[in-house]
């Protein structure tokens, strides 16, 4: 297997479990958006499930009553607990959604090695829209990986708001 199948194999295998917090959101009320952190010093050639994972969690503003609390936000404080340092340099995060210009910013800070995510978000993306990521007065640029389970997780956001639009008609009937 070439070095490009065993990323993909990789960033599909933490994609589906940042996917698996996604729903547990959507389940919560929460905008469906799930994130992973893990350990990636070892290598892609590694198994990935005996990657030690640092922080999985999901979108939590609503239950927890606070705008920055972004899965990718918790996800950074939970790592940086398990390593007991602020710097996550030898870490990989995997979103489901791009991250908003809170969460580009929060993850340059951290220094995380890399950044995937599965779908963009063409209105409020920290990396396609405003160019964070790449943004040249930053002195940390992480590597961007895009469109990993991208399909599986527009459906999850296009189904979440569907319903929720779909409730909101139906308390306008009442």
């Amino acid at each position: 297997m070439d070095e490009s199948s065993e990323a993909k194999l990789y960033d599909e295998y933490f994609m589906r479990i940042a996917l698996d917090e996604a729903r547990l959101a959507a389940e919560e009320g929460e905008v469906p958006a799930g994130c992973v952190i893990v350990d990636s010093s070892g290598g892609l050639s590694q198994d990935p499930s005996t990657v030690r994972i640092l922080a999985r969690t999901h979108n939590r503003t609503e239950g927890l009553a606070d705008a920055t609390s972004h899965a990718e936000m918790l996800a950074l404080s939970t790592a940086s607990a398990a390593l007991g340092a602020w710097r996550l340099s030898g870490t990989r995060l995997y979103v489901t959604k791009e991250p908003c210009p809170m969460c580009a910013g929060a993850i340059i800070l951290a220094r995380v090695g890399t950044v995937v995510w599965g779908v963009s978000d063409p209105k409020r993306g920290g990396g396609t829209e405003f160019g964070i990521f790449n943004h040249p007065g930053i002195n940390h640029h992480p590597e961007v990986v895009t469109g990993v389970l991208e399909e599986e997780s527009r459906e999850i956001l296009v189904d979440f708001f569907r319903r929720r639009r779909a409730a909101k008609g139906k308390e306008n009937e009442s």
